[in-house]
């Protein structure tokens, strides 16, 4: 998966605009609810937030307040440097965020946590909850189906091919498995908000952006 958005991160932005590859693909709506994504996501109260698998910035650009991003990717992150200059940025795993607990007010996260396999998932709510007390998740809607999972095979536009999990969640089945209440409800895309930290974790911190 590392591999796979590292060499994803020049087409990746295509996804949202609809260049590329995904010129030519019938995606009734999908205008609409990307317009609305971003109005909700330029709507949340500023806080010191951290942007988590933040990707190119292309929702990063639209938080508000305090902004760090991370991402594995040093490829994403050379992107989101150029479309996200507010935001300070890092690279490090989502598995071990290098921030203190409660060092921010909110973590965002944006198609990241429907990749996240069951065995790790525990372990990821673990350490956002841990450095923050809001946690909102922005992720791929059912697209007319029931909530699943499923093993994709992705071919990219350099020619390399990648199997990828991914999940597709109704707002009602995002919000009752991390906890919370649903900002967004759609075709394309779901977001829910879920509030209370997970308690301190036992492996120790490295850095804080509390002020």
């Amino acid at each position: 998966m590392k591999a796979y958005y590292d060499r994803r991160a020049p087409e990746f932005d295509d996804w949202y605009t609809g260049a590329g590859a995904f010129a030519s693909r019938d995606r009734p709506g999908w205008d609409e609810e990307i317009s609305a994504l971003v109005r909700l996501v330029a709507a949340l109260a500023p806080a010191r937030t951290l942007d988590v698998g933040c990707g190119t910035g292309y929702l990063t650009r639209h938080l508000q307040g305090l902004v760090v991003g991370c991402d594995q990717s040093g490829s994403m992150l050379s992107r989101a440097r150029a479309q996200a200059p507010g935001a300070r940025l890092v690279r490090c795993d989502a598995l071990a965020l290098p921030f203190a607990d409660d060092a921010f007010e909110r973590v965002f996260t944006s198609h990241l946590y429907g990749h996240v396999p069951a065995e790790e998932r525990p372990l990821f709510l673990d350490e956002v909850r841990a450095v923050a007390g809001e946690l909102v998740v922005v992720d791929a809607g059912p697209r007319g189906g029931p909530p699943r999972d499923e093993w994709q095979d992705r071919v990219l536009g350099d020619g390399s091919r990648h199997r990828v999990y991914k999940r597709f969640f109704t707002g009602a089945s995002l919000a009752a498995e991390i906890g919370g209440r649903v900002l967004h409800d759609g075709h394309w895309f779901v977001a829910v908000v879920s509030s209370g930290g997970g308690g301190p974790r036992v492996r120790a911190p490295q850095q804080g952006f509390g002020d």
